[in-house]
C-alpha cells in the first residue's frame, strides 16, 4: 500500500461496490410500486405490487445494513489510522473473514503491506496459517479479543485480535522477546538491542533496550536525534531520563532490516577518543618512558584499586621485576623488550593480585608512548605456585628416600660392627662405655632417618583395625604428662565412631607431635581440644589444594589457642627441616613426619590458623567398614624366641654395599652359618652355576645396580625353587611389596638390622623352610 493511498483513506478494494449496487435496485423496485397504485392496476397488477414492494423493502434494508457496515468500517480505519499508523508493532484492520482492510507502516516496512488477507500475512511464520487465523477469528467473535504467542525459530511472536465493530477486527502482530531470552528470565543481562526497518522504523525494542530508553521509540530519530545519519559515529542516545552515552553496533538482518546494539557508558566523551580507550573491556594504561601514567582505562582502575593522579607513576601501582620499573620501560620504548611480558605484584592492601604486563610501543606526533596491556593472572600464578608445591615436595620426598637408603647402608654397617666389637668387650672393659656411645647414636641416627623415610612415604607400616577411642585413651595419660600443668588437654570423642586401618604407633607418633606442637604454641598455658567425629561427604571436598572425595571418613582435630603460624608459612610447614621454633628447640622433622604417615596410611591432613588466636591440625582417615570387626594384633612384628646357640645352615648372601656384605657375613658365620657372598645379582647366578651349591636360604639386597634382587632370585629359583629368600633393603618393604608377593616363600628384613636380628631371621627362615 503507497503512502498516498495510506493518507486518503480506504480503497475501493477495500471496502467493494456492493451496497451501491443494492440501492439503485431498491429505489427502481419503490419507483414501480408507486406507478402502479397510482394507475389502480387490477388483482394480477396489484400482485405485482406486493411483489415490487417486498422487494423494495427487502433492498432497502439491504442498503441500510450496507451503509452501516461501510461507516463502521470507515470508523475502524479512522480510528486505527490514528492510534496505530506510526506504532511499532505491525497492526491491520479486516473483516470478518480476515480479509485486510487497513495496514500501518511497520506492516509496509514489513513487507506485509500488500498481503490480501492475515493467512498470506502469517503463511510464511506459521505452518497451519489459515487455521490459526480461523481458529482465533472464531475465539474473537464469542469472547471480543483472543491472544495468542507463538514460538517461531528464534523469536516469540505475539498475535491479537479484537472486535471493535461489528464485523471489523483490528490485528496486532509483535517480534517479542527472542527464545533463548525468554528462557533464561529477566535474572540474565541482555545487551539492549532493537530492530529496525528500511524507513528508520523501530519494529522490535528487547526489554533491555526499553529499560534503557525509558520508553517505546517509534523511529531512529527519536533514539539518536535527527542529524544522526550514520550510526557508526553515533555516541549519544536520548532516553526519558536525558543523555545517554553509548557505544553503537550495527549489523544487517534479513528482508532490509537491520539490528542495532547499544553498550551504555558511564563515562562522558572525552577529547583524542578517551571514551573508546575508556570502555575496551581489557586493562590498559598509557604510560610515558619515564614511568609517568597519562591515562588509565575503567578495566584497569577496576584492577588496580588505588587512586591514579596526575603524578602517578608506574611503579607506584605494582612491583616485582627485581630491577628498576623504569629501566625496563625504557628498554621497550627503544624496542628491546616489546611484547615481552612481566608477571608484577599490584600494591594494593586488600589482597594479593598478581598481573601480567605486556609493553606495546606507540607513536604519536613524534613522541614515543607505551601502551600496557594487564591481565589478572593472580589465579594463574595461584596453580602455577601449587604446582610448584607439588613438585617441590615431591622432589623432596624422592631425595630424602635416596638419603635414608644411603644412610641405612652406613648405619647398617656402623651399629653392626659396633655389634661385633661388643661381642669381645665385657662391661669392665675401658672401651665398652665408648661402643655404647656409638650404638646408641647410630640407634638416634637410624630414628632420624626413619623420619625421613615417613615424610616420603617409604617407611615400615603395621596396618591394623583400630578404634580410635581406645588409641586415645591408651595415650591420653602420657599426653597429659606431655603438656605439663599450665596446659589442659580435652579429650571429646564421638560416641559413634568407626574403626580405620592404621599403624597404630605410627599414628600415635603423630597425635603426639601435633599435642607437644600445640604445647610449644602456648608459652603460657591453654587449651588443646582434640576431637574425634565420624565424617560422610556428600559431595568432594576442596581443602588447601587437595579434593577429598565421597565416602566416609573418620576425623581428628588438634586445636589449640597459641601465638598462631603466619599465613606465608602455613603452607611449609610440612616440608622437612622447616620450623617457627628457634634454633636447638626443634629439628623440623615433626610434621614432615606426620604428614607422611598420614598420607601413606590412605588419609588427608589440613591445617588452619590465625595469628594471636590458634592454630587446628584436621586429620581425615577414610572409615574401615562398619566399626565392628574385631582388633587383631599384626604377626608381622613377632620374632622367633630362638637360644643364643650356634647353628648349621649355608646362606647366599647377595649385597652390593661392601661394609653391609663384611658385617653380615662376619656375623653370620660367628652363629655358626656357612656363607657364599656375592656383590650382585649376575655374581649370585654365576656361584649357582659354577658349583651348583647346596643353599638353605637367599639373603639378597633388594635395590642393586644391574639386576635387582627379585630378579635374580627369579632366575634362581628355576633351579632352587624351595629355598627361602630374606629381603633387605633401606626402602620401606612397600616400595617393592608386588615384586615380594610374586615370589612365595619370601620375607622381609628393614635396614639398619642388628646382628642378633640378622641371625634370628635367617635361623627362622631355615626352620620353617
Amino acid at each position: 500500500m503507497s503512502e498516498k493511498t495510506k493518507a486518503n483513506g480506504p480503497t475501493k478494494r477495500q471496502f467493494g461496490v456492493t451496497g451501491h449496487r443494492a440501492g439503485l435496485l431498491a429505489l427502481a423496485a419503490f419507483l414501480m410500486l408507486v406507478t402502479a397504485v397510482l394507475l389502480d392496476f387490477g388483482p394480477l397488477r396489484m400482485a405485482m405490487f406486493f411483489a415490487s414492494g417486498l422487494l423494495g423493502v427487502g433492498s432497502f434494508s439491504a442498503l441500510i445494513a450496507s451503509w452501516r457496515l461501510k461507516s463502521a468500517q470507515l470508523r475502524a480505519v479512522t480510528m486505527v489510522q490514528y492510534l496505530f499508523e506510526r506504532e511499532a508493532d505491525v497492526c491491520f484492520v479486516s473483516s470478518d473473514d480476515g480479509h485486510i482492510l487497513y495496514a500501518n507502516d511497520a506492516a509496509s516496512d514489513a513487507g506485509m503491506g500488500d498481503k490480501e488477507s492475515l493467512t498470506d500475512v502469517l503463511a510464511d511464520q506459521l505452518l497451519d496459517a489459515e487455521g490459526k487465523v480461523r481458529d482465533m477469528i472464531a475465539t474473537c467473535q464469542l469472547e471480543g479479543r483472543c491472544d495468542e504467542e507463538v514460538s517461531l525459530r528464534d523469536n516469540m511472536m505475539r498475535l491479537s485480535v479484537k472486535r471493535v465493530e461489528t464485523g471489523v477486527l483490528v490485528w496486532e502482530i509483535q517480534k517479542s522477546t527472542p527464545v533463548s531470552e525468554a528462557h533464561h528470565g529477566s535474572a540474565t543481562p541482555r545487551l539492549p538491542m532493537l530492530t529496525v526497518g528500511r524507513s528508520g522504523a523501530v519494529l522490535f525494542m528487547n526489554p533491555a533496550a526499553r529499560h534503557l530508553l525509558g520508553e517505546r521509540k517509534k523511529t531512529l530519530s527519536d533514539i539518536f536525534g535527527p542529524n544522526v545519519t550514520d550510526l557508526q559515529s553515533a555516541t549519544t542516545v536520548y532516553t526519558s531520563d536525558g543523555e545517554q552515552q553509548c557505544l553503537v553496533a550495527e549489523f544487517d538482518a534479513t528482508a532490509g532490516r537491520r539490528e542495532i546494539y547499544l553498550l551504555p557508558t558511564e563515562t562522558p566523551v572525552m577529547r583524542d577518543g578517551a571514551v573508546q580507550f575508556d570502555e575496551l573491556p581489557v586493562a590498559l594504561l598509557k604510560v610515558s618512558p619515564k614511568g609517568d601514567v597519562l591515562l588509565a582505562n575503567r578495566a584497569a582502575r577496576q584492577l588496580i584499586q588505588m587512586d591514579i593522579a596526575s603524578q602517578t607513576v608506574m611503579g607506584d601501582l605494582m612491583e616485582g621485576l627485581g630491577r628498576s620499573i623504569v629501566d625496563w620501560l625504557m628498554e621497550a620504548a627503544q624496542g628491546k623488550t616489546v611484547n615481552q611480558s612481566e608477571f608484577l605484584r599490584l600494591k594494593r592492601e586488600d589482597k594479593e593480585v598478581i598481573v601480567q604486563v605486556s609493553l606495546n610501543r606507540v607513536l604519536e606526533g613524534g613522541e614515543v608512548s607505551l601502551i600496557a596491556v594487564l591481565s589478572d593472572a593472580t589465579e594463574l600464578k595461584s596453580l602455577e605456585a601449587q604446582f610448584v608445591q607439588s613438585q617441590k615436595m615431591q622432589a623432596i620426598g624422592q631425595l630424602a628416600g635416596g638419603v635414608a637408603h644411603d644412610f641405612n647402608n652406613l648405619l647398617t654397617a656402623i651399629s653392626g660392627h659396633c655389634d661385633l666389637l661388643l661381642l669381645r668387650h665385657d662391661q669392665g672393659d675401658a672401651d665398652y662405655a665408648d661402643l655404647i656411645q656409638i650404638n646408641q647414636n647410630a640407634n638416634r641416627a637410624a630414628a632420624l632417618v626413619g623420619q625421613l623415610l615417613a615424610f616420603s612415604r617409604k617407611q615400615n607400616l603395621r596396618p591394623e583395625v583400630l578404634d580410635l577411642r581406645n588409641t586415645l585413651a591408651d595415650l591420653t595419660h602420657l599426653l597429659n604428662r606431655l603438656v605439663g600443668e599450665r596446659v589442659t588437654l580435652t579429650l571429646n570423642n564421638d560416641p559413634v565412631l568407626p574403626a580405620i586401618r592404621a599403624d597404630k604407633r605410627q599414628l600415635e607418633q603423630v597425635l603426639m607431635n601435633l599435642v607437644v606442637n600445640a604445647r610449644d604454641a602456648m608459652p603460657d598455658g591453654g587449651e588443646i581440644r582434640v576431637t574425634t567425629e565420624g565424617v560422610e561427604l556428600a559431595e568432594p571436598l576442596e581443602r588447601d589444594r587437595v579434593v577429598v572425595p565421597v565416602g566416609n571418613y573418620v576425623s581428628v582435630t588438634v586445636a589449640d589457642q597459641g601465638i598462631g603460624i603466619a599465613q606465608d608459612k602455613l603452607q611449609k610447614v610440612f616440608e622437612p627441616f622447616f620450623t617457627t621454633k628457634k634454633t636447638g628447640e626443634g629439628t623440623g622433622l615433626g610434621l614432615s613426619t606426620a604428614y607422611g604417615i598420614v598420607k601413606q596410611t590412605g588419609g588427608y591432613i589440613f591445617v588452619g590458623s590465625t595469628p594471636g588466636v590458634g592454630t587446628t591440625f584436621t586429620l581425615m582417615f577414610p572409615a574401615h567398614g562398619t566399626g565392628a570387626e574385631q582388633v587383631v594384633a599384626p604377626e608381622a612384628g613377632a620374632r622367633p624366641d630362638l637360644p643364643q646357640v650356634e647353628h648349621s645352615g649355608v646362606v647366599l648372601l647377595v649385597e652390593d654395599e661392601a661394609p653391609v656384605r663384611s658385617f653380615a657375613t662376619r656375623a653370620l658365620k660367628m652363629r655358626g652359618f656357612t656363607v657364599l657372598e656375592a656383590a650382585s645379582g649376575e655374581e649370585a647366578l654365576d656361584v649357582l652355576d659354577a658349583d651348583h651349591p647346596k643353599i638353605d636360604v637367599f639373603v639378597s639386597d633388594v635395590i642393586m645396580p644391574g639386576m635387582d634382587g627379585p630378579s635374580w632370585v627369579r632366575q634362581a629359583r628355576e633351579e632352587y625353587p624351595n629355598v627361602p629368600v630374606i629381603f633387605v633393603s633401606g626402602y620401606a618393604e612397600d616400595s617393592f611389596s608386588d615384586d615380594q608377593a610374586r615370589i612365595e616363600n619370601s620375607s622381609f628384613l628393614p635396614k639398619p638390622f642388628s646382628l642378633s636380628d640378622l641371625t634370628e631371621a635367617v635361623q627362622a627362615r631355615i626352620t620353617s623352610g
